[in-house]
């Protein structure tokens, strides 16, 4: 592979803590963008005459996107620049949210939040590279990732109390306005801040068509058919037809990119044993997480009688927990311990609250269950996302941390596509058993047998934690080392240009 002539990332951008503060925004936006809407989708549903049917496409439209377009966007920040691609996916990202704001049908909701997922696919791979390439040194990545890791793992939380607070006194449609002054701002801000690593065309290479073809389509097929398996069910023809011509698509991509020259997605990022791992556990954790998330906000909601804002405010500890874990503690210990050592205990305490959720009732407290629950959560996942997105990047050349953040990306996305649509699909099939042999007129019961099926897919989220911890112990190897940002780094620039 040639090089193409990244700048030199070597000294330390004395605006570098601001730059920090651009790009945490930007993450916070794309992640609680993920949940914001949920809050505010019956809102817009009845505003917008949208049917049961097509309402989930306010969710599916803007994963599809994402999830299907991350390798790309990713691979276009590093062939065009990433300070570039992050702006024009800020822009873009405000221009869709607006027009999701003003929609008058629910085809135009619907092709905006298609459209918000495309720039939001820019925008996070982008992100997290100019995080990589802005802070070197080992400690004070420590630090920048355990507020980026803290923001990923809250930022869906953050989400679900916005919408509360903008659905609740505002309207459904300033859940998407408010991305629009927000992007703006932080653009500008970007443009000054954030250090310029603008490529030459003299120096681009190829962009790989037909991996992004085979990559982007395997991703997309596999995004939305666990989406569509949320209400046709995991053996409907068209879900496993989506399933296996992702797969398909992608064992293709895999073959392809192998023998490409300038590929979407260099194969040595993927055949790295911490960078794998850490994916991986992280898309694991996320199908537990994104699961937790819509059992609780249906069961404060439907089962407890909270108000959107109360359920909002309601998922406030944990994510005061993922922060004060993340950036408090992960960031303070990731220099000194092995990953797996913050990782492996982090996902065990995680599936500790899980198994403290499952006895879950219709009339437990709050302050009794829930909340305990959800500092254990916090707390443990908290140690799981800051390191395993430090690793993503870690000994990466400058002119493909575009590509492997967006491995990062990928694994959050389709996990939390699949953790919606497999956790969702559990918990209402073991509640229309529950029904079956009960007097399913009754209220009450009908209640117990919703608690009861969030019961048993919370357990199934705290066996997919485990799973998580053993993949973390078994195939996540680093240590630390003194200056290892700055050595990984050479090391790999080296090979690239090799």
């Amino acid at each position: 592979m040639t090089s193409q002539h990244a700048p030199d990332t070597q000294t330390a951008d004395p605006r570098r803590w601001w730059a920090l503060a651009v790009i945490a925004i930007a993450q916070l936006m794309i992640v609680l963008d993920a949940t914001i809407v949920n809050i505010a989708l019956p809102s817009a549903q009845h505003d917008l005459g949208i049917s049961n049917a097509n309402r989930q496409w306010v969710i599916t439209a803007y994963t599809l996107a994402f999830g299907g377009l991350l390798l790309l966007g990713g691979r276009i920040g590093d062939l065009f620049g990433r300070k570039r691609t992050f702006i024009v996916g800020l822009l873009g990202f405000a221009l869709a949210s607006c027009l999701g704001g003003f929609a008058t049908t629910g085809g135009m909701l619907f092709a905006a939040r298609a459209l918000q997922g495309a720039f939001g696919a820019l925008l996070a791979p982008s992100a997290l590279s100019l995080l990589s390439i802005t802070f070197r040194d080992p400690r004070e990545r420590a630090t920048a990732f355990g507020v980026f890791g803290a923001l990923a793992g809250g930022g869906a939380a953050i989400g679900l109390i916005t919408g509360g607070l903008l659905t609740e006194y505002l309207s459904w449609r300033w859940c998407l306005y408010v991305n629009g002054p927000i992007a703006v701002v932080t653009a500008i801000a970007a443009s000054y801040l954030l250090r310029r690593d603008h490529i030459d065309r003299s120096h681009r290479v190829r962009l790989d068509l037909p991996g992004a073809f085979f990559g982007c389509g395997g991703l997309l097929a596999i995004v939305y058919g666990t989406s569509e398996a949320v209400d046709r069910g995991w053996g409907d023809w068209l879900v496993l037809t989506a399933l296996s011509v992702g797969v398909a698509m992608l064992v293709v991509f895999a073959l392809v990119e192998r023998r490409t020259p300038h590929a979407l997605l260099p194969m040595h990022l993927v055949r790295d044993r911490n960078r794998a791992g850490g994916a991986l556990s992280v898309g694991l954790a996320v199908i537990a997480m994104y699961g937790l998330f819509l059992f609780l906000t249906y069961y404060l909601q439907v089962i407890k009688g909270y108000s959107p804002i109360r359920a909002g405010v309601s998922f406030l500890p944990m994510t005061g927990a993922i922060i004060l874990s993340s950036a408090g503690i992960g960031s303070r210990l990731m220099t000194r311990i092995p990953t797996r050592a913050l990782m492996v205990p982090g996902l065990l305490i995680g599936a500790g609250g899980m198994a403290w959720l499952t006895q879950l009732r219709v009339d437990s407290s709050y302050a009794g269950l829930v909340l305990p629950a959800e500092m254990l959560l916090g707390i443990g996942l908290g140690l799981v996302f800051m390191p395993a997105i430090s690793l993503a990047t870690l000994g990466v050349a400058p002119q493909e941390t575009g590509a492997a953040s967006a491995i990062i990306n990928s694994a959050q996305q389709v996990g939390g596509s699949i953790g919606t649509a497999l956790l969702n699909t559990i918990a209402a099939s073991v509640t229309t058993g529950y029904l079956l042999t009960r007097n399913a007129a009754d209220p009450l019961v009908q209640a117990q047998g919703a608690v009861h099926g969030y019961a048993v897919a919370t357990a199934v989220a705290m066996g997919i934690l485990l799973l998580a911890a053993a993949v973390a112990f078994v195939m996540i190897d680093h240590r630390p080392a003194p200056g290892e940002a700055e050595g990984e780094t050479a090391q790999a620039e080296a090979r690239a240009v090799a």
